[in-house]
């Protein structure tokens, strides 16, 4: 697609369906419980918000901190940092919880990859946080397009650091690969629920096939940053958050973000209760316990909520644990 103007390539890329969820919408309505005061944000205004999105509009890319309704996304985009969505903005899978858009997607965009490192080099990101749709209907699961990415931002930005946030790529043998050789700085891929609650919140998942990916980067890399997350308030039980620590942990995970899950529209999965920022201390001093390297646990925490910072942090502790051995 090398040459081609980035009105043409508006043309090739998914268009969200008129119906953003159809497998949701004959689904009874759940009425969504009203917020406490400690999850309420403030809608954004400020001059670098609006910045950060017409640079986004300009190079046509597409954003998680859009696509899934991010609470934090005045405050994050006020910092010109963003989060970037590959692939399109149609995802293969429909989970309970997630407002992106679901349906058949279209073909890749290859000249995505050099819109995004063009994208953070104008927004002078030190750190960057790359995720992506699930794309079953490719190969590999969309992993040789996180490389074709990664390989785009160190031309562009060779100090800058790299957090991918994958799927599970369906299991496919050859997506991880692909991408741990190319060595991102942090692999991320969030288990999102306890196991009971997969097949009503994650049903085109697994959880054990996540928790293996996980595993499966550090045993291929050890010296590589992990990283997942769950959301809490779907009707968990503090028993079983306390096992997937556990679990996480016996995989070397490093890092752990625990957040509130916010119900995107009353065709999603009910908020079962707001967990109280008290409970959430008590499930970071836990997870610290269980020996994980960074836990972030906040009613507004999610996966690439002060990324940057949290990698310099990550970095400092695990160069004290050394340090101490």
């Amino acid at each position: 697609m090398e040459g081609q103007s980035i009105s043409e390539t508006m043309a090739d890329i998914d268009t969200i369906p008129k119906i953003r969820h159809p497998e949701k919408a004959h689904r009874p309505d759940n009425l969504p419980l009203r917020k406490p005061d400690w999850i309420r944000v403030k809608a954004p205004t400020s001059p670098e918000y609006h910045a950060t999105r017409a640079i986004m509009r300009g190079l046509n890319l597409s954003t998680v901190c859009e696509e899934a309704a991010c609470p934090n996304i005045g405050e994050c985009w006020s910092k010109r940092h963003a989060t970037f969505m590959i692939m399109g903005e149609v995802c293969t899978r429909a989970c309970a919880f997630c407002n992106v858009a679901t349906g058949k997607p279209s073909h890749l965009d290859a000249d995505e990859p050099r819109r995004v490192a063009e994208a953070l080099a104008k927004l002078g990101l030190e750190h960057v946080v790359i995720t992506s749709v699930d794309r079953d209907d490719l190969d590999d699961g969309g992993a040789t397009h996180f490389v074709q990415t990664i390989a785009a931002i160190r031309i562009a930005s060779p100090k800058t650091t790299i957090e991918i946030l994958t799927p599970d790529f369906k299991n496919k043998a050859q997506a991880l690969g692909i991408i741990l050789g190319n060595k991102p700085d942090v692999y991320n891929h969030n288990l999102e629920t306890v196991p009971r609650l997969y097949a009503s919140i994650r049903p085109g998942a697994r959880y054990f096939t996540s928790l293996q990916l996980l595993a499966r980067v550090k045993e291929t890399d050890p010296t590589m940053f992990t990283k997942s997350g769950i959301m809490v308030g779907l009707g968990e039980t503090r028993e079983e958050v306390l096992q997937v620590m556990d679990d996480l942990r016996a995989a070397d995970v490093d890092f752990l973000t625990i957040g509130q899950y916010l119900q995107p529209t009353v065709k999603h999965a009910a908020v079962d209760r707001f967990v109280t920022p008290d409970e959430f201390a008590a499930y970071a001093a836990a997870a610290r316990a269980k020996g994980f390297l960074m836990v972030s646990a906040s009613p507004l925490t999610r996966s690439s909520y002060h990324a940057g910072d949290d990698f310099v942090r990550l970095r400092a502790a695990r160069a004290a644990q050394h340090a101490a051995a």
